[in-house]
């Protein structure tokens, strides 16, 4: 029978052995990736030729510097401005059917459409045409569609 086993020898690696170690690790490493290293350096050096990499390296040095500019730029009044009105505007748009949005917008271009042509007629409209318009469906449904918006916008001002 085998004498039971009462103290554990452990191997101890010098500080060369580790090193040699790793070094073989990484060679291992880099012979199994070395396409994509290839690959790598090829567009580092790509990056370094265009100025891309330096630029990159400086806007990393002067990180805290960058960060107050833009954070400056971002808290600006107009930039705020800009910031509320957008998300006021999605707001609105959130509750509004798409498919509503989608007629009034082609809408919308069909009637810059007719106005370009008519500033291109140069033709002036007179009390007649006027009372003309209103037996025209298409202008009834426009002015009876913006009476409509209008006494919206007034209601919502009114709040």
């Amino acid at each position: 029978m085998a004498a039971p086993i009462r103290k554990i020898k452990r191997i101890e690696l010098t500080e060369e052995q580790k090193k040699e170690q790793t070094l073989e690790s990484l060679l291992s490493e880099v012979a199994e990736n070395k396409d994509s290293l290839l690959e790598t350096l090829q567009l580092l050096q790509e990056l370094h030729n265009s100025g891309i990499l330096e630029a990159a390296n400086s806007l990393v040095k002067t990180k805290e510097e960058v960060a107050k500019i833009a954070v400056g730029q971002i808290t600006r009044e107009p930039v705020t401005n800009l910031i509320n009105n957008a998300m006021a505007a999605g707001g609105v748009l959130t509750q509004m059917d798409p498919e509503t949005t989608k007629k009034l917008m082609g809408s919308v271009a069909k009637g810059l459409e007719k106005a370009q042509q008519g500033l291109q007629s140069d033709s002036q409209t007179s009390i007649l045409d006027l009372m003309k318009a209103l037996k025209d469906p298409d202008m009834n449904r426009a002015i009876t569609f913006g009476m409509n918006l209008l006494k919206g916008v007034g209601e919502g001002l009114k709040g």
